[in-house]
């Protein structure tokens, strides 16, 4: 018996992206940088979260869900956490809604969005 001559692997190929820290373009309550979006907000909400969604791929009714700002916070790698997520949703939705149509807005304009 005769044994083919193999190569053994010691060590696996690796890949990995050290992706930085991001942040939110704007804060919660930085409504005055996009009055626009703030009017929206105030006045037709149902509006704003559809925007969201479609600017992000989603089914409508998603725009200003828990989910939705869980998601964009983790592509864009922006510290927090789902209960922080699930906080501010719950308590200042609309706040949190408009933060995040002007953090697409501005990712957007810069081309990275």
């Amino acid at each position: 018996l005769t044994m083919a001559s193999q190569t053994v692997i010691t060590v696996q190929p690796q890949f990995s992206v050290a992706q930085q820290p991001g942040e939110w373009q704007t804060g919660m309550l930085d409504c005055c940088s996009d009055c626009g979006v703030c009017l929206c907000g105030t006045f037709c909400l149902l509006c704003l979260s559809c925007q969201v969604a479609g600017d992000m791929d989603e089914c409508c009714l998603c725009g200003g869900s828990v989910a939705m700002r869980t998601l964009y916070r983790t592509r864009y790698n922006i510290p927090g956490s789902i209960l922080g997520d699930f906080c501010s949703t719950w308590w200042c939705g609309p706040c949190t809604l408009c933060q995040l149509k002007r953090d697409i807005n501005r990712r957007r304009e810069m081309g990275i969005f």
